[in-house]
């Protein structure tokens, strides 16, 4: 089986792409999913995170706050490299079976869906490539609205990752999200059409 990857920079419209193709039929492996079950209340994950960052990034009712811990570690690349540590391996393997499961249910080609296919060493293990690109005055104003959060806060989420310019100069399929939604479905169909021609699904 092929496997596309399809990643983007943070609110540059990735889940949006993702949902699209799920629209079309095409199988998705959404490793951001993933992640929220490696930390679910009584999970190793969830365990050791509350060893290493502390009650502090949990809410009363025990469930992970989210948002506090991204505050955390996009503030510290030390912080931020720990917590993927304790996360990715588990995403890594469960991605892997949900890879398998698709192939041996007959599917052809499916997307993986994860924002730091490129930052975490991935690209090579992928058939293809779509990145989701916006401008970054685009992306900084989505995040804002999104998270609630000032600029500079912001500018620091979007610097945690491979700058978008560099992604998209890795692309196989590059689509344009900053316009409309029809626009962007428009494009998706296009881009999943030319995959589905250069592997001949």
């Amino acid at each position: 089986m092929r496997v596309i990857g399809l990643t983007g920079g943070i609110a540059s419209g990735k889940s949006t792409v993702s949902g699209m193709l799920r629209q079309m039929g095409v199988p998705v492996v959404d490793a951001d999913l993933l992640a929220r079950q490696a930390v679910a209340p009584g999970t190793p994950a969830e365990r050791e995170i509350r060893e290493v960052f502390g009650a502090g990034v949990f809410r009363p009712d025990g469930s992970l706050d989210r948002q506090g811990l991204g505050d955390l570690v996009f503030a510290d690349p030390a912080a931020r490299a720990r917590l993927n540590a304790i996360v990715h391996p588990f995403i890594l393997a469960r991605s892997q079976e949900e890879l398998r499961a698709l192939s041996e249910a007959g599917h052809g080609i499916a997307v993986y869906d994860a924002a730091l296919i490129l930052e975490n060493g991935l690209g090579g293990a992928m058939d293809g490539l779509i990145v989701v690109s916006v401008p970054q005055e685009v992306q900084l104003a989505r995040l804002r609205a999104r998270d609630g959060i000032d600029e500079a806060t912001a500018m620091a989420r979007i610097r945690a990752q491979l700058p978008l310019a560099q992604k998209a100069a890795r692309a196989d399929w590059l689509i344009d999200n900053s316009k409309s939604l029809d626009e962007t479905r428009r494009h998706v169909e296009l881009v999943w059409s030319l995959v589905r021609e250069r592997f001949g699904a």
